[in-house]
């Protein structure tokens, strides 16, 4: 009997709330007409998107409310209400997720008077049940149906506020959008930092080198001392130009990568970092110790894609940690998940990073294109980043590559 009165109590709770939502409901019919009249007459169409917004908000508020009752969250589908007034305006009317919410608004006002029930339920449910329970030794009869109409409540504005497909497929082309706008900011980034890279560094040394071996020439005849000095300094150049092409030969796709696999490349990223960093591995092997166990037969690989942007991932949040972070140590997680890779950086530092105002000396993004780009390469992959630095420390950046194993 306690937790049948337990049960109705907290669903007396949940049926008082919605009987108070209806209520809200019924009140904001006056604002709709208003919003109406003043579509109509164009003057007032400004009005539209904010009471749209509105209603989002009230809708909003229903989604959490039944969320807390049955454990599940019910998706929202909306497309932004950006632009001027008129693409405010259009985008409200042509919005799916306007009319799910209007549907659920005006399908409120015919069941939402249900959980009114409630009310003489109690009373009655207490002296019925108790004398039910108390006399004849059976179960409660009147106080589950409190229940029952709670979850009943909860099934109808699921079913009236889950997103259709279109609105779901609006979503889903709006996230598109914006990720291959960003792969293509992204990837035009890389292209001028590798053009910048050949042409500070490259290009700068094979130029030198070429005047070097013409100098040579000149003087050979006269001066050999002077001409092998000149050889010997172009080799030197030539060498450097080699290795600025293996830096921008790394930048692209690491050689490691492919030689070693993630864990490998990973591990030697970490040995020479300035911060003392320690690797764990969850699900996936080393390309090297895997050959030397199993005779040359190593486990699945992530795509070469997932691959080079879990390194970068890592390399980066390495890198600003021994910039910015004041660390003397950092921990790199990876894990073979079932639907991807999941990688998390985590450097004991000052913390601050990815705030829109990080502290002096943190390695704070909001302003910077370190964290930045690291969200575009990985949206490009469908990805997601979640960043964690309070003040203080620690940093936390974890991240989860989608892929097929």
């Amino acid at each position: 009997m306690r937790d049948t009165l337990r049960q109705a109590g907290r669903a007396s709770v949940r049926l008082a709330l919605a009987v108070a939502m209806t209520f809200g409901a019924y009140l904001f019919i006056t604002v709709l007409l208003i919003t109406m009249i003043a579509t109509a007459s164009v003057v007032g169409a400004f009005m539209l998107p904010e009471t749209v917004l509105l209603i989002r908000r009230i809708a909003g508020a229903k989604r959490r409310q039944v969320s807390r009752w049955t454990g599940r969250e019910i998706p929202e589908a909306y497309a932004p209400l950006t632009g001027t007034v008129r693409e405010r305006v259009r985008t409200a009317v042509r919005d799916p997720g306007t009319a799910t919410d209007l549907r659920w608004l005006c399908a409120g006002y015919g069941y939402g008077a249900l959980p009114l029930l409630m009310v003489p339920l109690w009373p009655l449910g207490l002296v019925v049940d108790g004398v039910w329970c108390g006399l004849l030794g059976r179960r409660a009869v009147v106080l589950p149906l409190i229940a029952r109409l709670a979850d009943l409540d909860a099934r109808w504005s699921t079913a009236l506020l889950k997103p259709s497909p279109k609105a779901r497929l609006a979503v889903r082309v709006e996230e598109l959008t914006q990720t291959r706008a960003g792969a293509i900011a992204a990837h035009g980034a890389e292209l001028r930092r590798i053009e910048r890279d050949l042409h500070d560094g490259t290009q700068a040394r094979l130029v030198s080198l070429s005047m070097r071996v013409g100098l040579a020439k000149r003087v050979y005849d006269s001066d050999p001392a002077a001409a092998r000095r000149m050889l010997d300094d172009a080799q030197t150049l030539a060498e450097d130009a080699l290795t600025e092409l293996r830096h921008v030969v790394r930048g692209i796709h690491p050689p490691i990568l492919t030689d070693r696999g993630l864990v490998g490349a990973v591990r030697a990223l970490a040995a020479g970092c300035a911060l003392d960093v320690s690797v764990t591995v969850d699900g996936l092997t080393d390309k090297h110790d895997t050959h030397d166990r199993h005779g040359g037969h190593e486990g699945p690989r992530a795509p070469a894609a997932v691959e080079a942007a879990a390194y970068f991932v890592i390399a980066e949040s390495l890198t600003n940690a021994a910039r910015h972070s004041g660390a003397e140590h950092a921990d790199v997680h990876l894990a073979r998940v079932r639907d991807g890779l999941r990688v998390r950086v985590r450097d004991r530092g000052r913390g601050g990073a990815g705030t829109p105002s990080p502290v002096p000396g943190s390695a704070g993004a909001g302003g910077g294109s370190g964290l930045l780009g690291m969200r575009r390469r990985i949206a490009a992959l469908d990805g997601t980043v979640a960043v964690t630095s309070p003040v203080g420390g620690p940093t936390v950046i974890e991240v989860e590559l989608p892929c097929v194993w």
